[in-house]
């Protein structure tokens, strides 16, 4: 389900008709962006889609609910679907939110070890498109629907998020920062250090300068990672692919051989327009 950006004024669907790169330029020339979540009409012809489909459950997986008003606009919806529906506010962001998603398609599929590359859309077209759906036996050990949303909401709990950003402005004026903790990087010249918590957006350190919070992401991340005994990372940037190879390239190397999966992605068109230019972003769960 995109989610909208408006940049001047004027509405896109983001990954469809607005790419991340597409918000870098227009942020970088100043335009004024915000977000607006998808409407519960959305979500209500979503569910039916799947339903005509062949779903007899559908589990429906967001960003945290402290940060958007997506997953309040999913139980509006929910409420009248045609089967069931489990809403789950992953109260993260991220590759938080994907780990936890792909997790729960793994589940849902009955092949919870399985890699990404094999497990099915977790969103289905119209049934003229995927008509095979409708065939497809349903095992009847396949976890429940609500068995599959506990187990995405369990993978989020348990993920560290912690990022970098140029400025925060962007965060502050988007109602995702508090004024006094932005502060710290507009009066005192601080680069901190955020993460998440409750799903909210919180500084967790103070650092000097870009280069010093860049050690210190690493070094946070190397940390939680040696609290597991295996884990994933996946290295959010915007418009830095070098940056978030780099950063994941020394991360796997000193994880101590505990890493067995790191990966860079950009960040999604909604995120960068809260966070700015300059993101870095490192996510680690379980393995």
């Amino acid at each position: 389900m995109p989610l909208d950006v408006v940049i001047d004024g004027e509405r896109f669907a983001e990954g469809v008709d607005l790419s991340s790169a597409d918000l870098l330029v227009a942020l970088n020339r100043g335009a004024r962006v915000s977000t607006s979540q998808p409407s519960p009409a959305a979500f209500a012809a979503a569910y039916e889609r799947a339903a005509a489909s062949g779903a007899h459950e559908v589990v429906s997986v967001h960003l945290s609910g402290e940060l958007s008003g997506t997953v309040q606009a999913a139980r509006l919806a929910a409420a009248s679907a045609p089967v069931p529906v489990h809403v789950v506010d992953s109260r993260a962001v991220g590759m938080a939110l994907g780990f936890a998603v792909l997790d729960a398609a793994r589940l849902a599929a009955g092949r919870p070890d399985a890699p990404a590359s094999i497990v099915e859309p977790a969103v289905v077209e119209p049934p003229a498109t995927r008509s095979w759906f409708r065939r497809r036996p349903v095992p009847a050990e396949l976890p429940s629907g609500e068995t599959v949303g506990v187990h995405a909401r369990g993978v989020a709990a348990g993920a560290g998020v912690w990022f970098l950003v140029d400025s925060l402005e962007h965060l502050r004026r988007g109602g995702r920062l508090s004024a006094p903790a932005a502060a710290l990087g507009t009066v005192l010249g601080l680069r901190p250090l955020l993460t998440l918590a409750d799903g909210q957006v919180v500084v967790a350190e103070k650092v000097r300068t870009r280069r010093a919070a860049r050690d210190r992401l690493q070094a946070v991340t190397l940390e939680n990672v040696a609290e597991r005994e295996s884990a994933r990372i996946a290295v959010h940037h915007l418009g830095q692919p070098e940056v978030a190879q780099e950063m994941a390239d020394q991360l796997s190397a000193w994880s101590g051989g505990r890493l067995v999966e790191a990966v860079t992605c950009e960040s999604s068109a909604v995120l960068a327009a809260h966070a700015g230019p300059g993101l870095l972003a490192v996510v680690v769960t379980d393995a």
